[in-house]
């Protein structure tokens, strides 16, 4: 399932995060990646350690906050854990990203583990600031390339193969980060998607007619069936 969430952040929101991250120190985005992923990964990550830890916290905050208060993301992910969000730059000679495959299993503190069923990237540069730079995934029948205007966040599976192709002018600036879903399966967190999207058009529509009722029993006990908490 590939949701995209528009205007996640908002324009205030995205201004600050943009001047922080034009202002912030970049360190070797090889730094955090695994074994695989190390030998095609070249592009910066914030430094979140030392003078501009405060500066990555803020923007950590800021971006899980948006998360939380956006009804469609909380419909698409039904998140159980969120890794708190990182950022990346791709310009110059540091400009993208090979394929890969996220890590099934992160650890966002010592001795806690989650599982990464859902990928997620913000996009907070303009595309009209950088050529190149999309998020390439593979998919059935083939590849979707995506490139995203600031503010705007996908959400998509992940175990999928993916990359982020060479950015030839500007800068490509980005959030990433993780979630472990309170329904693992793919296929029935998307029933579960398209069921709560169609009841809140219903409801829209009908207001909490009986038949709204009944089906909203229904996602929430298949909800019950599939959840681990």
């Amino acid at each position: 399932m590939f949701v995209q969430i528009p205007d996640l952040l908002s324009a205030d929101e995205l201004r600050q995060a943009q001047q922080r991250l034009e202002q912030a120190d970049w360190v070797d985005g090889g730094l955090t990646a695994g074994g695989q992923a190390q030998q095609v990964k070249n592009n910066q990550q914030l430094d979140g350690r030392g003078t501009q830890a405060p500066v990555g916290k803020a923007l950590q905050s800021m971006v899980l906050a948006a998360a939380q208060r956006h009804p469609l993301f909380f419909s698409a992910a039904l998140p159980k854990r969120v890794l708190p969000p990182m950022f990346n730059r791709y310009a110059g000679s540091t400009n993208a990203y090979g394929d890969h495959v996220d890590q099934a299993i992160r650890y966002p503190t010592d001795g806690e583990r989650m599982r990464t069923d859902l990928s997620a990237t913000l996009f907070l540069a303009d595309p009209a600031d950088y050529d190149g730079g999309e998020l390439v995934i593979e998919d059935s029948p083939g590849p979707r390339r995506i490139k995203l205007p600031a503010g705007h966040l996908l959400l998509y599976p992940g175990d999928r193969v993916h990359r982020v192709e060479p950015v030839t002018r500007g800068a490509r600036l980005a959030s990433f980060f993780w979630v472990e879903s309170l329904v693992r399966g793919h296929d029935q967190r998307r029933l579960l998607f398209e069921l709560d999207r169609n009841l809140m058009r219903l409801r829209e529509r009908h207001g909490d007619s009986p038949e709204t009722i009944g089906l909203t029993g229904t996602y929430h006990n298949l909800l019950r069936l599939w959840a681990e908490t």
